[in-house]
């Protein structure tokens, strides 16, 4: 069964087959809470943060060149080329000062409003640990593999936003800021789906649980090409405010399991 998952994934993301004694497989999985940065609230709050939290799962697939005989010897034991699809949800609202203190029409706006966004991510990343060699951490039961990771994600999202207030759209339940066409869209808000490219950058560490199973915990970001994701962009030529697009932190665990062909 394991085989076949992992033929499935050499599929998915188009692996030429190579010589299966000069690779080294590994497949597993991946969870955890999703921090979405995004224009719902207020940036660098606690609130926030902790509020617009969602959860992402994922598979993943490992391929090293630790036993290739092809004389870049630190590229094949430093270096891990990973292919991962994965998926997450998160909901969203306004928290922090722009909804507390004193009541204002402005702010019952704000908190009327709603949103989530589900996201399903597709792509490659390069693993690299620079403080041992993966033949170093195969050894040892035990051991600690920690690697950096950098890569590029195909990422398809499914957007809402919502007022418990009735319909967005008209000034008796939208906050003024999201009534401003932006970016093409009639106005600051949108229900949609589309594709965009996002980056990831992220750390972590392997641990060795047994000859054929680690057991992994990372912290990666992932930075969108896009303002739309949460559903809210309002127009940057006129709020200044809105500097960054939408991006999210994932704090993941994880297991592999290693392939014997």
């Amino acid at each position: 069964m394991l085989k076949q998952i992992a033929l499935t994934l050499f599929t998915i993301f188009g692996i030429s087959t190579v010589s299966n004694a000069q690779l080294a497989y590994e497949i597993g999985f991946i969870a955890g809470p999703v921090a979405f940065q995004s224009d719902y609230g207020q940036r660098h709050d606690q609130s926030t943060n902790i509020g617009n939290t969602g959860f992402g799962i994922g598979a993943v697939h490992w391929i090293n060149f630790s036993s290739a005989a092809n004389g870049n010897e630190y590229f094949n034991e430093h270096f891990k080329v990973r292919s991962e699809i994965s998926f997450s949800k998160t909901d969203f609202q306004h928290f922090g000062r722009w909804v507390e203190g004193k009541p204002s029409v402005g702010k019952e706006k704000l908190k009327a409003m709603s949103g989530k966004t589900y996201l399903l991510n597709v792509g490659a990343q390069l693993n690299y640990s620079p403080f041992m060699t993966i033949h170093e951490f195969e050894k040892y039961v035990g051991s600690f593999y920690p690697y950096l990771t950098v890569g590029v994600m195909a990422s398809y999202y499914s957007t809402q936003a919502n007022s418990s207030l009735g319909q967005l759209g008209i000034p008796a339940t939208t906050p003024d800021k999201y009534l401003v066409p932006s970016e093409g869209n009639q106005y600051g808000f949108s229900t949609e789906s589309g594709f965009t490219i996002s980056a990831l950058l992220g750390v972590g560490v392997q641990y060795k649980l047994d000859e054929m199973n680690d057991l992994l915990f990372e912290i990666r970001y992932q930075g969108f090409n896009s303002d739309w994701i949460d559903g809210l962009n309002p127009n940057r030529d006129l709020y200044k405010e809105n500097k960054a697009k939408d991006s999210q932190v994932w704090f993941n665990f994880g297991y592999s399991h290693y392939l014997e062909f």
